[in-house]
């Protein structure tokens, strides 16, 4: 049975990846996070399941030691937008310097473990996105700098690796993190975060097929529309949310999720696509039925976006 160890296991991603996982039959699993309050809610359910440890991947002894255990590392902990840009030594402490941790670790004690990294697909900014294309950085974003950086350092210092770069992750809006901070007339690619876990166990299954490689993990063609668009859905179907608010009123509109030029090859790769946006739009409205107060107060917000032009 392989080892598994799952890093920000309680995130978007990560619960759903626990999911597939335990459902294959054939890991076991160690699901590291932060201990709060969220965390220990959303992972208690897995707790007879799964290895929880509570504690931080900035801590090199913890890491070494669970590093040292497994078989595969999935590497999802990140700071996330907004906060990675008004926080630019918090980004950079937790997505590059933590994952130098784990790049210490394997290479000290677990030279065959792979390590499996979540990046973004930010990083090409408004390009159509393909892992061949050069991507030139703002100084002044933090997050696609720090994702970067992890990148470059896993590729010089690791020998068994895939790098995933997932474009716009759409969750339960009720408990997941959402990025608000995009500009309303922007393209965008986005992929469910069901669909972005099947990616990662069928990156497990074709380990060797991807080995060393950078992959684009988008929901391709029927996962595209424009962020307006997108927005004016969730406010429909989730209504208001306190972090669209803020994201109104004060957030910087610096994150990108154009449409990807190969993401299809990487679905050919690992057919790990089941969903569309119509068919999250549906689950929404299931998930949000009783937010009838909230819904009913997004309607101007719906709008305005219908008035906006830019």
């Amino acid at each position: 049975m392989k080892k598994v160890l799952i890093t920000g296991a309680a995130g978007t991603i990560g619960l759903n990846l626990i999911k597939y996982l335990l459902s294959e039959g054939k890991y076991e699993i160690t699901a590291l996070d932060l201990k709060n309050k969220r965390v220990y809610k959303r992972l208690r359910k897995y707790r007879n399941r799964v290895n929880i440890v509570y504690g931080d991947i900035l801590d090199q002894a913890l890491v070494d030691l669970l590093v040292k255990e497994n078989d595969i590392v999935i590497h999802l902990a990140s700071c996330l937008p907004p906060l990675s840009e008004y926080k630019k030594d918090l980004v950079n402490i937790i997505d590059y310097n933590g994952t130098e941790n784990i790049v210490k670790a394997i290479n000290y004690y677990n030279p065959n473990c792979l390590l499996i990294y979540a990046s973004s697909t930010s990083l090409y900014g408004n390009a159509s996105g393909n892992v061949k294309n050069k991507i030139k950085l703002d100084e002044d974003n933090y997050y696609n700098n720090a994702k970067l950086k992890a990148e470059n350092l896993i590729i010089k210092k690791v020998s068994k690796y895939v790098i995933a770069r997932f474009s716009l992750v759409l969750g339960d809006l009720r408990n997941d993190a959402f990025i608000y901070n995009i500009k309303k007339n922007s393209l965008v690619e986005c992929i469910t975060k069901e669909d972005a876990a099947y990616a990662i166990v069928s990156i497990i299954k074709n380990k060797d097929k991807v080995n060393k490689k950078i992959l684009n993990i988008g929901g391709g063609e029927s996962c595209t529309t424009t962020y307006k668009e997108l927005l004016k859905n969730i406010l429909k179907y989730h209504g208001l949310s306190f972090n669209y608010l803020v994201s109104f009123t004060f957030g910087i509109k610096n994150f990108t999720s154009y449409p990807l030029e190969d993401s299809d090859d990487s679905n050919k790769k690992l057919n790990y696509r089941n969903d569309s946006l119509s068919s999250y739009y549906m689950r929404q409205k299931r998930r949000s039925k009783l937010r009838k107060t909230q819904i009913l107060l997004a309607k101007p917000f719906i709008l305005f976006l219908n008035k906006k032009k830019s």
